[in-house]
């Protein structure tokens, strides 16, 4: 409501001209209220709700807003104690609380009504005629009539012969006489003869009544007909529990039968029994077992690929943990729970050098780069490159040339490892530099190694070149199995026990968390083309992933019966091994096409038997051979098998 002493009464209405007198304007009675006039105008009010005031008096000083610091327990107690508190209004224009009068509160009931604001106006007084309704002698207007009135117009003219040149022409036709009479249609007149109806084909024909047998007949062979005892029986049972719900009985003849008590009884139940119980047709789909399966081919379709035991790699006097094989598929390097390190040749299973590095070998990893022969191999806190010194002189002689080129820098950087040049003694065994897995980056610069705690250092990335190593993680997000380099992109796996992470090593963040659906990941293999990745778990599960798909499995395949251990991909076949506690090693084929809307073909070719289980464990780890269809496995029995 706006202030008390701007109210004031309407104006008396045109009936006062002709003499009414007005009524005074007379100003309502305000409240003792101090005269602050907001002379903002007509502008909302929300604009000054930031600010601490109003607007502006007559004077030109700000209005400030009226203290509000009452809560709602405050308020809750005013409405209780103040007994004008129903008659207290805010003044939007000055923000104080305003109580109205008694007049005012009058005015406000009136409008509510729908009445007038005026309590002295009369809405039913007397109309007063301004205009008096005898003829006048001097009309109000003498102008002549214009001349439009009375010649006929151009422009109407030429509408209506527009309109009469379209009914000629037949663009305008006159509206047809509306037909009142009733329109019959025939529902089937377009129908096909031949064709079954809805209807009719869904029909469900009522099941047919038992028919009589003897025991219905009117002169019914003696063994149908009840003794005394079997009538007595009869009559105690309840009428659900009876087979027949009447008793056989014998007449002489036919015109001796009486009419039969139950049969509108009855009759009435068979009517009831067609028109509640539902009947539905169910739609029985004649399904081939044959289609279920789908349309793999066939495994010859898909050579080749490993299906024999070809060589036997014996030496080792516990089990063989880890296997490695070098670039040009010449030399393999197997690490054992004996302590030593034996590189074998291929073709000939001959051991040509054995390292003793006095520990656990956990993993081993051979450089990927043609133009270095170094050998990366965890053992224990440790990893130790080695230089096998096989093949090429010339190879060996720049391997280490390269190490030995390095300089330490003048000031001492902070490093989570320690990096030792190695002495005489292990020199002379092959061993360069002393830093659970590792792995190296496709250029063969950098590796990473997993260590087997739970702390934030569990994953470290080195580079071998500057002896440098660093922590890519500043917080551990569970317990790390596996690490692996993207083969093209600046892309790094992290498998947890449940899932798999995939960081960008250029922007340093995750890119993508995959969902294993396993309990325990143990193993991790990246397909060469980069798009797609396995997982082995701890539960038999293998997870293949397309990474352009989902980060939830594309398929799980459940081929072996107890925990895997390894897996890996062929560079350049289409193939992909798993090894598993059960002493198998499953080859499948594994083709991923070019064409992205085609899914992979995933078809299990070859299983793969040799290895003997021993403390429950089987085949430790898997490995295709660089250039040829061939898989090397490493099993508890301390052998490493070759199959091609």
């Amino acid at each position: 409501l706006p202030a008390p002493h701007l109210l004031f009464t309407p104006p008396a209405p045109r009936g006062a001209w002709n003499g009414v007198p007005h009524p005074p304007l007379t100003p309502l009675p305000s409240a003792p209220l101090q005269d602050i006039r907001n002379t903002v105008g007509n502008i909302p009010m929300e604009w000054y709700q930031d600010f601490p005031h109003i607007g502006y008096d007559l004077e030109g000083k700000r209005i400030y807003k009226p203290i509000r610091n009452k809560d709602e327990l405050d308020m809750f107690l005013e409405k209780m104690e103040n007994p004008d508190y129903w008659r207290t209004v805010q003044d939007k224009m000055t923000g104080a609380d305003i109580k109205l009068t008694d007049e005012q509160v009058d005015l406000v009931h009136r409008l509510q009504k729908g009445q007038f604001g005026d309590v002295h106006f009369d809405p039913y007084e007397p109309a007063v005629d301004f205009f008096t309704h005898e003829v006048m002698i001097h009309p109000v207007t003498n102008r002549p009539a214009d001349k439009r009135s009375f010649i006929p117009s151009l422009i109407e003219k030429e509408k209506v012969s527009k309109l009469v040149h379209a009914i000629k022409m037949g663009w305008i036709k006159p509206r047809k006489p509306k037909d009142d009479a009733p329109a019959y249609y025939d529902l089937w007149a377009h129908e096909d003869p031949n064709s079954i109806l809805g209807r009719h084909k869904m029909h469900v024909p009522a099941p047919k009544m038992k028919l009589p047998g003897h025991e219905e007949s009117y002169n019914p062979p003696p063994e149908y007909l009840p003794s005394e005892e079997e009538k007595l029986a009869w009559e105690q049972q309840e009428p659900a529990e009876r087979k027949l719900n009447f008793v056989p009985q014998q007449y002489r003849c036919l015109r001796a039968v009486p009419a039969y008590s139950r049969f509108i009884h009855e009759r009435f139940e068979r009517c009831l029994d067609l028109y509640l119980c539902p009947r539905q047709r169910k739609m029985r789909v004649n399904v081939d077992p044959e289609d279920l399966i789908p349309k793999l081919p066939k495994p010859r379709d898909l050579q080749p690929f490993p299906t024999s035991q070809a060589l036997v790699y014996r030496g080792h006097s516990s089990l063989v943990r880890c296997l490695s094989v070098s670039p040009s598929g010449q030399w393999l390097v197997s690490g054992s729970d004996d302590g030593t390190v034996r590189f074998w040749e291929v073709s000939t299973a001959r051991c040509m050098k054995t390292l003793p590095v006095g520990g656990v070998v956990q993993s081993v990893a051979w450089n990927p780069n043609p133009t270095i022969c170094l050998v990366a191999v965890c053992v224990e806190q440790s990893v130790l490159l080695v230089n096998p010194c096989l093949g090429d002189k010339l190879l060996c002689g720049a391997t280490d040339q390269l190490l030995e080129s390095y300089v330490a820098p003048e000031e001492e950087r902070v490093q989570p490892v320690q990096w030792a040049t190695p002495g005489v003694e292990e020199h002379s065994r092959g061993i360069r530099l002393a830093v659970k897995q590792v792995t190296w980056h496709g250029k063969g610069d950098y590796f990473a190694s997993v260590v087997a705690d739970n702390s934030s250092r569990q994953v470290l990335i080195h580079q071998s070149s500057k002896r440098w190593s660093q922590n890519p993680f500043r917080r551990s997000r569970g317990l790390v199995q596996r690490v692996l380099f993207h083969p093209v992109r600046p892309y790094f796996f992290v498998a947890t026990q449940r899932y798999v992470r995939v960081y960008n090593l250029l922007k340093q963040e995750l890119t993508k968390k995959l969902m294993t659906n396993c309990k325990w990941v143990s193993s991790m293999a990246i397909h060469p083309g980069g798009d797609n990745i396995i997982c082995g778990s701890y539960d038999s599960k293998l997870a293949w992933f397309d990474l352009d798909l989902s980060t939830r499995p594309y398929q799980l395949l459940r081929h072996h019966k107890k925990a895997l251990r390894s897996v890996a991909f062929h560079r350049h076949y289409p193939l992909f091994a798993s090894g598993s506690d059960d002493g198998t090693v499953i080859v499948c084929h594994g083709m991923v096409y070019n064409d992205l809307l085609q899914n992979p073909l995933l078809v299990p070719v070859k299983v793969l038997k040799g290895h003997a289980l021993t403390l429950d464990l089987g085949v430790l780890d898997v490995l295709f051979h660089p250039t040829q269809p061939w898989v090397f496995s490493s099993g508890a029995d301390g052998t490493v098998r070759l199959y091609t």
